[in-house]
């Protein structure tokens, strides 16, 4: 499934029901970039789950209401609340854990 670039009018429906994987990122973060493959890889390999990126940078407001004070963020969502959480550069590997087990 290919990831989508969601803005802030558009947050808290995309994860309403079902699971959700949000990339919480910023262009000026260098993890972020090099997390981006990797999370572009991840939608492809795991059904069921919404893949989604948010730029912080375009509603910094939105990002804080969801709790996100670092980036890269991901947040797993299941019917529209936050099941996990983790932020950094992961492995591909350590994140596939993550949200296997969040979901």
């Amino acid at each position: 499934m290919a990831v989508k670039e969601l803005k802030a009018d558009e947050l808290g429906n995309a994860i309403a029901s079902g699971v959700a994987v949000v990339d919480f990122w910023a262009t000026w973060c260098g993890p972020c970039k090099m997390m981006l493959p990797v999370f572009d890889q991840i939608s492809g390999e795991i059904g069921g789950v919404s893949f989604y990126k948010f730029n912080i940078e375009e509603s910094p407001e939105t990002a804080a209401a969801y709790g996100v004070s670092n980036v890269p963020t991901f947040i797993v969502f299941k019917d529209g609340k936050a099941a996990g959480q983790v932020s950094g550069s992961q492995s591909k590997v350590k994140l596939t854990d993550f949200i296997k087990k969040s979901m």
